[in-house]
């Protein structure tokens, strides 16, 4: 049986089984409701059991593992202990494990594990949902439809690629645009209010009817010129999703199958949310996957989005991707291709930048040391409360597996 090396907290390492495609052991347990997410009403155990079973709420479609897993290497030299300092308080990493309920972490140093963790009853074997963290997956997805010669590039209309949007406010708005969510369509992200667009496009989810995100889109006014205002929207990674779709004619779990999980060596099945029964993916939400395959995700994204020798995105996507985007006015916003620049000093310096999710989901890349990061957690609220920013302890582990000069 093939072995995979698990670089716990202390540093040591133990075996363990090579994953297997069958039986999920955690199938069984009791899960809440994507009702109960969005409004922050999880008790801290069923939020563990249902971030690990979100495959449950609604359709999916699967991903397919890779026959030839990409390999993850132990580090010659473990990360060792991490603290950092904020507000006069000293924090370990037993503090952040615990108080931004982390239920996984692994560091890659130069594509080698670091460190790796499981809790509250993951394993290499567990799937955890990503929320927006999904995001940076899909402007992924676009960046290879462009490469491919399937959509014509960055100035493409989005009209070409989504029928269902003809005749609404998105008439005119780019591809560019959409990924730097600054379509000027008007939308409220406000995850806790029932009233609020992002409400809106998760009662169409659940409603389950083949179409109803677009729907949803196509309804919304225009707020701004196209290119000139950022506002954060979930709506506009379910368009993106659809352009990928229209552009390829392929699923987007297919696409992204072709493009990246198998190429690379995912050794995981992933499974992805569906709009309706065997329709289209959840562009900005719902791909469950290991922590380990997050981790990879990262790796493939820092090392240029290269696989055997062959890039499958643009030139220079994956060192713009993660930087700031300046609008059709001159200003200047701290998003990029739907992946967040880092914010402190530190990881300024180092263009770090992440894929974040509500309630804990995190894959950190910094180019300038080649350090990945993943992290899942179960955080109950949506709404941003960790007591410990997740950024200023990756800013530590950067730091503490920087090499001496």
């Amino acid at each position: 049986m093939k072995r995979l090396v698990i670089t716990t907290a202390l540093g040591a390492l133990i075996a363990a089984p090579a994953l297997a495609q069958g039986a999920y052991r955690h199938a069984d347990e009791e899960i809440g409701t994507v009702e109960q997410i969005y409004d922050g009403d999880l008790v801290p155990d069923l939020a563990v059991s249902t971030f690990r079973n979100i495959d449950r709420l609604f359709p999916t479609r699967t991903v397919a593992a890779s026959d030839n897993p990409h390999p993850l290497e132990p580090a010659a030299t473990p990360l060792g202990p991490v603290t950092v300092t904020v507000d006069e308080k000293t924090w370990d990493m037993d503090d952040f494990l615990a108080l931004d309920s982390v239920t996984g972490m692994i560091v890659l140093k130069d594509g080698k594990v670091a460190y790796e963790i499981y809790q509250r009853g993951n394993g290499p074997d567990t799937r955890w949902m990503s929320m927006s963290l999904a995001k940076s997956v899909t402007s992924t997805l676009i960046g290879a439809a462009i490469k491919d010669g399937s959509i014509s590039g960055m100035d493409a209309l989005v009209t070409d690629y989504v029928p269902a949007l003809k005749g609404s406010a998105y008439e005119g708005v780019t591809v560019e645009q959409i990924l730097q969510m600054s379509s000027g369509v008007e939308w409220d992200e406000t995850y806790t209010d029932p009233e609020s667009d992002r409400r809106a496009l998760l009662a169409a989810q659940i409603a389950q009817e083949p179409g109803g995100l677009m729907q949803v889109m196509a309804a919304l006014p225009q707020a701004h010129e196209p290119g000139a205002v950022h506002n954060y929207s979930t709506g506009e990674t379910s368009v993106a999703s659809e352009i990928v779709v229209g552009a390829t004619g392929k699923k987007l779990a297919d696409y992204l199958e072709e493009k990246i999980w198998q190429p690379y060596g995912m050794e995981a099945d992933a499974e992805w949310w569906l709009d309706s029964a065997d329709g289209n993916e959840i562009g900005g939400s719902g791909l469950s996957a290991t922590l380990r395959d997050f981790a990879r995700f990262g790796q493939f994204f820092l090392d240029g989005g290269v696989i055997d020798g062959a890039s499958i995105l643009p030139d220079g996507w994956t060192d713009s991707a993660g930087l700031p985007v300046t609008l059709t006015g001159g200003d200047t916003v701290e998003y990029g291709l739907m992946w967040w620049p880092g914010w402190t000093e530190e990881s300024i310096a180092d263009k770090a930048y992440l894929a974040i999710g509500i309630q804990g989901q995190n894959i950190y890349i910094n180019p300038t040391e080649r350090v990945v990061i993943a992290v899942t957690a179960a955080q109950p609220e949506p709404l941003g409360k960790e007591p410990l920013d997740p950024l200023v302890m990756f800013d530590a582990i950067t730091a503490a597996l920087a090499a001496p000069e």
